[in-house]
């Protein structure tokens, strides 16, 4: 069974941090993109970092790039998302997702490109 589980999300105040963590199972990760996005209430859901299949390239949208950090460790099936400088417009669902095509490049953002996604996790920003 193909799972992948967020956690890390909460409530947090402009300026603070979150960890979010992502680990999979059931399904091959070494050799695959991930990927995190987004999706706040009303919005369509969005790319916000991504890392290639063994960590030496990453990719982020342009309103968290400086903030954010996306990393991987193939050994434990985990990627992670480090934010920081947090800001009310970062409130929304995370998600991690698998990219369906191995070893792509370059690194897709679209999520049309993710095949496996988790549930999500809150992350609430108050101002």
């Amino acid at each position: 069974q193909v799972q992948l589980v967020e956690s890390g999300g909460g409530l947090v105040q402009a300026g603070g941090s979150l960890r979010l963590s992502c680990t999979a199972s059931g399904l091959t990760f070494r050799s695959y993109t991930m990927g995190w996005f987004r999706q706040a209430p009303g919005k369509e859901r969005e790319f916000v970092a991504g890392i290639n299949w063994n960590g030496g390239s990453t990719v982020y949208a342009d309103s968290v790039k400086g903030r954010f950090t996306i990393s991987r460790v193939n050994a434990k099936y985990t990627v992670s998302l480090q934010m920081n400088i947090l800001k009310p417009e970062d409130t929304a669902v995370y998600y991690c997702a698998r990219d369906r095509v191995a070893r792509r490049l370059p690194l897709g953002t679209d999520p049309e490109f993710f095949d496996y996604w988790g549930q999500g996790t809150q992350v609430t920003v108050s101002s």
